[in-house]
């Protein structure tokens, strides 16, 4: 898992939002055990107070469930992941339909370039 963080917003922000993309994109699957806070500060290279910090977040929103003698796990509720996925994908649309909307396009060249560039879109 490839942490890229920067220095432009606080680090226990960064390291929640790219947990719960790895959460929401299914490459950890509901109920399945979560890494440690030191393995994942390890790997991310930050501080394990900073990572306990954004993993108590992630606990708070549900995403992540504390078992005190089995560690922490992803929730069970599948439909809670895919509530959230849908949440942050209509986020990100909004958030493009907004940029290209300050490059000049109305609503409907919008959807045109979008449609029409679609399937050049390299999936990464």
């Amino acid at each position: 898992m490839l942490w890229e963080l920067t220095n432009d917003r606080p680090l226990y922000i960064q390291l929640i939002e790219h947990i719960k993309l790895l959460i929401l994109s299914g490459e950890y699957e509901a109920g399945q055990p979560f890494p440690s806070v030191r393995e994942l500060a390890l790997n991310a290279n930050v501080n394990p107070n900073t990572m306990q910090r954004a993993l108590a977040e992630l606990e708070r929103e549900g995403l992540l469930i504390n078992e005190r003698t089995n560690g922490r796990k992803i929730t069970g509720d599948a439909s809670m992941i895919r509530a959230m996925r849908e949440d942050l994908a209509n986020a990100k649309l909004c958030q493009l339909k907004e940029e290209l909307g300050r490059l000049g396009f109305n609503s409907e060249e919008q959807l045109a370039f979008i449609t029409s560039r679609w399937d050049s879109c390299s999936a990464e």
